[in-house]
């Protein structure tokens, strides 16, 4: 039983902070910082998810930067590729078990090709609450 409001489209953040592959990481960890985000998009100049910047990912670099006085580099050398995505029409409850089986706080959102939103594990326990509540 999958109705619009048990969709990922629904639920999810369409307004993304996203980086691109050449912005530096210690630029882009002040922006996580500043927007009290854990991870964002990276993607290309066309839109096109490359990969995703976590607050793990940036950890080393922020660590050697602010101790030891290094420089960061581009975000290309520290995102993680090969990132998992989800459907926008995916069903909640499918997602939710992804969820419980996955260690991701969150996951870009795809419709086709095209990076439209991202959605969060307190996304989906809102919508939950929702459903739970008819």
């Amino acid at each position: 039983m999958t109705s619009k409001s048990c969709l990922v489209k629904d639920y999810m953040a369409r307004t993304l902070v996203t980086f691109k592959p050449d912005t530096d990481v210690l630029d882009a960890v002040h922006t996580l910082v500043q927007h009290r985000i854990a991870g964002a998009p990276v993607v290309d100049d066309e839109g096109h998810l490359l990969g995703m910047l976590s607050e793990f990912d940036c950890m080393k670099v922020a660590l050697n930067a602010g101790y030891h006085g290094i420089s960061g580099g581009p975000v290309r050398d520290f995102m993680s590729d090969g990132v998992e995505t989800v459907d926008a029409d995916m069903s909640i409850i499918d997602l939710a078990q992804v969820f419980i089986n996955k260690k991701f706080r969150r996951f870009p959102v795809m419709q086709g090709t095209q990076l439209v939103g991202q959605i969060s594990r307190r996304d989906v326990l809102r919508a939950l609450e929702v459903i739970a509540k008819g």
